[in-house]
């Protein structure tokens, strides 16, 4: 898979996620949307191109797993408090651990 399927599969996954979180919010329906691409816009390419390359190798497949995603779902939360988003974390942890789900389940098939 290359990064751009990747950031696709994972801006197709998480933005829903996201959107549903920002209900109720004073965001806009484009700032919603921007605000929602931008997580992963933000995170995405440092897993792909820095986090990989540098930490599967030491930490293995899990703990490059589990310190890309925790750093990815801290990341994430931050930002999204920075636009006034309620309960950041949990949403933050929801749409990464989603889309980390199927990642794990489709992975085997690509």
């Amino acid at each position: 898979m290359t990064w751009l399927q990747a950031f696709v599969l994972t801006q197709v996954l998480e933005m829903p996620v996201y959107l549903w979180g920002f209900r109720g919010t004073a965001l806009d329906v484009p700032m919603r949307l921007a605000v929602a691409f931008g997580a992963s816009a933000l995170t995405h390419p440092f897993v792909w191109y820095v986090f990989y390359p540098t930490l599967l190798g030491p930490l293995g497949y899990w703990g490059f797993f589990f310190v890309t995603e925790g750093t990815v779902v801290v990341v994430e939360t931050l930002y999204l408090r920075a636009f006034g988003v309620p309960q950041p974390f949990r949403w933050a942890l929801s749409a990464n651990a989603f889309s980390a789900g199927v990642g794990l389940l489709l992975g085997p098939l690509l």
